[in-house]
């Protein structure tokens, strides 16, 4: 007899999208429970549903949830974020109890996809492992067509809203959650006001980001694209060498300084989601002064990128995967940090000063194979945040959860395309 399965979930994206997956995976005849850490937690989940609030420390936690999971026979865990302290722990005590970890991440091929794999994500992900070459021969015979981009992925809005009602709940001093500790640097309460001003500044960034990209774009510049990620971003704290978006930004204009035309621009560009924890236009502003370039540097604070993109001459980034956006049109593209898409055959391999100057381009052949061996594995079509959007995941995610393979397994389990036909 087959083992019923026992889905665990911990701390998901802000809103909805965990009690929605969690009610799915229950109408398939397995169990779901949920252990929150904040009364965020509480409030995201659905209230028929087994939860536990968990009032302990970090030191307590692996034992507690081996325990837990022992008890309560767990076949799964189920997490987003899995960099996070908790979720780090959690992640050793699955392999250790070899049961399996889903991992939920935005996109790799943003805006419009979600990310699941099992193990880890992003500089964890088993794509670290694999060559080129690997995912080509995986989906040499997969000749489908690219699928339509979702409607509705995750608007601005709805995501800033989430994040705000989260920490509003977290904020609140309910007993049981004394011990909580953000996996942030700051505060909840400052995490708190970093939305409530965040969303009360967005017509006025709106208006500025609009000006200043007609202004790059009408001015007829040769421009190298920066793309900055937020100072918490869990790829940047963890899986590269820098402290802060301050640091990464001082050293791209020396390099910029030291290596680029006379006559070319570089231009930053904000995330869309930029909270405004560091100063930014400050560091641009200053590190411009310092290197004497402070007429051939600009800055967006966010917006579209699409339009940027497509006039630009290269990019620059930590390990975006906005970065993804520019591959795909060939540009090229240099990173500093580790990354799923840091692969020799796309990204440059040069000094940075050496891109400014004459930047390597990539192989667009060998990328659009891997983002076919994307789309057909770990890139799920919606979003976290709408409901239009999680409705589009949700109709393929429990299918995949509930598979013994793995997304990359299941596609060198597929029959060859040449078989099927003959």
């Amino acid at each position: 007899m087959t083992r019923q399965r026992h889905f665990l979930f911990l701390q998901g994206p802000h809103g909805p999208f965990f009690r929605q997956l969690a009610r799915k995976l229950a109408a398939t005849g397995s169990q779901v429970s949920r252990i929150g850490a904040t009364f965020g937690d509480r409030i995201f989940w659905h209230r028929n549903l087994p939860y536990i609030g968990y009032d302990g420390t970090i030191d307590s936690w692996a034992t507690y949830l081996k325990d837990y999971i022992t008890a309560n026979q767990i076949t799964d865990i189920v997490l987003y974020g899995d960099s996070r302290p908790f979720h780090k722990i959690a992640r050793a005590v699955a392999n250790d109890l070899n049961i399996t970890a889903h991992c939920f991440e935005e996109g790799y091929l943003r805006p419009y996809w979600i990310t699941y794999e099992r193990g880890g994500t992003n500089g964890n992900s088993p794509i670290m492992q694999m060559s080129v070459a690997q995912m080509q021969e995986m989906v040499s015979d997969h000749h489908a067509d690219l699928p339509e981009i979702p409607v509705m992925w995750g608007a601005i809005w709805h995501h800033a809203f989430y994040g705000f009602l989260y920490h509003l709940c977290v904020a609140l001093p309910i007993p049981r959650y004394r011990r909580y500790q953000p996996h942030r640097n700051i505060g909840v309460l400052k995490e708190l006001y970093l939305y409530i001003r965040r969303l009360l500044v967005m017509p006025v960034h709106g208006l500025q980001r609009r000006i200043r990209t007609r202004r790059l774009l009408r001015s007829g510049s040769v421009y190298h694209l920066v793309l900055l990620q937020l100072s918490h971003d869990a790829s940047l704290r963890s899986h590269s060498d820098l402290t802060s978006v301050g640091e990464f930004i001082r050293f791209t204009i020396a390099e910029f300084a030291n290596g680029a035309p006379q006559h070319h621009l570089l231009a930053f560009k904000a995330h869309p989601f930029e909270d405004w924890r560091e100063p930014l236009t400050r560091e641009v502003r200053r590190a411009a002064r310092a290197n004497k370039v402070s007429d051939r540097v600009r800055f967006v604070p966010g917006g579209k990128l699409g339009p940027l993109l497509d006039a630009a001459n290269s990019v620059v980034t930590v390990n975006s995967t906005a970065s993804q956006q520019a591959l795909w049109r060939a540009l090229p593209v240099w990173v500093q940090g580790r990354s799923v898409f840091a692969k020799p055959e796309f990204v440059s391999q040069q000094p940075l000063r050496d891109f400014f100057a004459n930047p390597d381009h990539p192989d667009w052949e060998a990328y659009h194979d891997y983002r076919l061996f994307l789309l057909e594995t770990s890139q799920v079509g919606g979003g976290f945040y709408t409901q239009r959007g999680r409705a589009q995941t949700l109709r393929r995610l429990v299918d995949m959860m509930l598979s013994e393979h793995s997304p990359y397994e299941h596609v060198t389990l597929q029959p060859k395309i040449s078989q099927k036909t003959n």
